[in-house]
């Protein structure tokens, strides 16, 4: 035996026993939970009106939170020896024809199934693509004003949008096949035509090209007409060309989702398109290695962005729906990380059943979301405790109290990075009183791009800023530089004088290089949930403090429908909410202010608000700043 073939068969020996392990500990997790000795208390119940009225829609399973706490490093489904050798082959370049038939001529391009399409759209950009206009996060921009070629200089979203054909969602959910094909084989065509050379320009980016190929096979009957054969033939045969491409270049992703969204398409190609076995089990591989180093051990992923994971978890039911119409069972690996990550995003929720502005993402509706989890087929309750992902979740009565308690993504995680640490929202009932701007991963439709990198910043957060800087470097691109490394955080149950309350206690080290000081912030949010009393303490982080002072500014961004009133004296504010109640603020003996802000929400649409600051000069010494949020009457 020469040393490669020792080191292919190693390999496969090194697999076979990854597989068995994995598979031995999942029937020992499946054994405790039937014997009840993994039953963890379940969190709070979030506002899911939508989805209960749903349940008879969509099966689903009930799942408790404990079951979403497995471990992330899976390894590739179960599968023979030949299988095993398959994949390996097809992974070193063979070609799957050869594989499966290497005597018979290759098969034509065709569809094996048709997909059911699990996920509804936006109706209302579907009905402007029938009007002819691309209608991304409130812009409308006609057909013949968009450059789908390489050299074509679309803003992210319509890039997303056109390059991913993510848009054919949108389509099929605004009419009738007949009222929509039309308008599926103009653009197809089209972009046919401004594309005629693979690899090259913003269409071929991993993702990209994932979204579009998984777009292609989920909604074909949009796209190939019975009536025009050379249309379907050419389709096809891009299908297949893509695929192809796709299977040697997945792992140049620019991030990890994207290299999951590649695998996905992958993976559909291969259930989909003739002789697609081994293409299957390639993909099958590569899709349980990326999300075992995409996702973390409580199921958020490492990007700590809501959005990204709503596409992970969208990409993941479309594959299901892909398995589903080859008549092929799905691996167990699909069903157990929809399981995984839909309790993380669930705690991000606020009472309005909507999700928060973290890490670049709008502000979510909960009809949005509810559409989502009711097709992921996942019934489960917020995560009780999300700190892996990297937030703290407080809820009291009808408050919700949020706080980005981790160090920013960094490397290949940081999509649109933001330098939110120690940053908070807080809702009351169906209104969100303290909000985050959000929108950066927006920019580029009613957000203008120029002012991306500003929504990422610290300012653009509920925190404290020091110095006019960013608690961690922003860059280009999504990326982030230096600053937090190291955040401690302890929460607690205590006893006050009118009942008792949650603290959480957390600090950063983002400002020790440049200012030599370490920010602590103290929350409490009483059980009555009326009341939050916070304080933001300045440490020396070195023995002796340094001398002199440095600005500083203590930001709440407020709820889009919030008035604020600055009160006599410039000591306290009033925050009235839609509802009639009413809210008191007060900053202590440092002076408040009331200035424009701005707040994105889910479709990308900025809406003014107002932000409370408190802003002075600290000592580089220390200093501590109290504050109290109060419902009035």
């Amino acid at each position: 035996m020469n040393a490669h073939s020792a080191e292919l068969v190693s390999k496969a020996s090194r697999e076979k026993a990854r597989g068995d392990r994995v598979q031995s500990d999942l029937a020992r997790r499946e054994k405790l939970e039937a014997a009840g000795q993994l039953a963890i208390p379940l969190g709070d119940e979030p506002r899911q009106d939508l989805i209960e009225s749903a349940k008879e829609e969509a099966p689903a399973e009930e799942l408790t939170t404990s079951r979403a706490l497995v471990v992330t490093d899976f390894a590739p489904p179960s599968a023979s020896a030949s299988d095993k050798l398959m994949r390996l082959a097809f992974g070193l370049g063979v070609s799957h024809s050869t594989i499966v038939a290497p005597f018979r001529k290759p098969l034509r391009p065709r569809l094996q199934a048709a997909v059911k399409p699990p996920l509804e759209g936006d109706r209302a950009a579907g009905m402007a693509l029938r009007a002819g206009h691309f209608y991304v996060h409130g812009v409308k921009a006609p057909f013949g004003q968009v450059d789908m070629g390489p050299l074509g200089n679309l803003s992210p979203p319509f890039e997303r949008v056109v390059q991913g054909f993510t848009w054919l969602r949108d389509l099929s959910s605004s009419g009738t096949l007949p009222q929509c094909r039309p308008v599926g084989e103009r653009l197809v065509t089209a972009w046919l035509d401004a594309n005629p050379t693979m690899g090259k320009g913003p269409a071929w980016h991993v993702e990209n090209v994932g979204l579009r190929l998984m777009a292609w096979l989920v909604h074909a009957p949009l796209l190939m007409s019975a009536t025009d054969r050379s249309l379907r033939h050419r389709l096809m045969s891009h299908m297949a060309d893509t695929a192809r491409w796709l299977d040697r270049n997945v792992r140049k992703a620019d991030d990890r989702l994207g290299e999951v969204v590649g695998w996905c398409a992958i993976i559909a190609a291969g259930l989909l398109l003739p002789e697609g076995k081994p293409r299957r089990l390639y993909g099958e591989a590569g899709l349980a290695k990326a999300l075992g180093e995409a996702v973390g051990e409580d199921g958020g992923l490492l990007s700590r962005s809501p959005d990204a994971q709503m596409q992970a978890i969208g990409s993941l039911i479309e594959l299901r729906a892909c398995y589903e119409a080859a008549d092929h069972e799905p691996p167990k690996l699909i069903a157990t990380m929809l399981h995984m990550l839909v309790p993380p995003l669930l705690a991000l929720t606020h009472g309005d059943g909507g999700i928060g502005n973290w890490q670049g993402s709008g502000a979510v509706k909960a009809s949005r979301l509810a559409r989502l989890i009711v097709s992921s087929r996942v019934r489960t309750r917020p995560l009780k405790d999300p700190s892996g992902w990297g937030y703290q979740r407080v809820t009291a009565r009808k408050a919700t109290l949020l706080l980005d308690g981790a160090p920013p993504p960094t490397g290949k995680h940081a999509r649109h990075g933001c330098a939110s640490t120690l940053a908070f929202e807080f809702s009351h009932g169906e209104h969100r009183l303290i909000v985050n701007c959000g929108g950066a991963a927006l920019a580029g439709g009613q957000v203008p791009v120029r002012i991306e990198q500003g929504l990422r910043a610290t300012a653009a957060h509920s925190t404290m800023v020091l110095g006019d800087a960013n608690s961690t470097a922003v860059l280009i691109d999504g990326k982030l530089g230096s600053g937090v490394g190291e955040v401690e955080i302890d929460t607690r149950q205590v006893k006050l004088e009118n009942g008792s309350a949650t603290r959480i206690e957390a600090s950063h080290d983002g400002y020790a290089g440049r200012f030599g000081l370490v920010h602590q912030r103290i929350l409490m949010l009483r059980d009555d949930g009326e009341e939050l009393r916070g304080e933001d303490v300045l440490v020396p982080s070195g023995r002796k403090g340094k001398r002199g002072k440095v600005p500083y500014a203590i930001r709440f961004h407020l709820g889009r429908h919030v008035e604020a009133t600055l009160a006599e004296g410039g000591k306290s504010a009033s925050l009235l909410l839609p509802d009639g109640s009413l809210w008191q603020f007060a900053g202590g003996e440092e002076e408040l202010k009331i200035d424009e802000s701005l707040w994105v929400d889910g479709n990308g649409r900025p809406h003014p608000v107002q932000q409370l600051v408190i802003e002075g000069f600290a000592s580089r010494g220390g200093g501590n700043f109290a504050w109290l949020l109060k419902r009035m009457g």
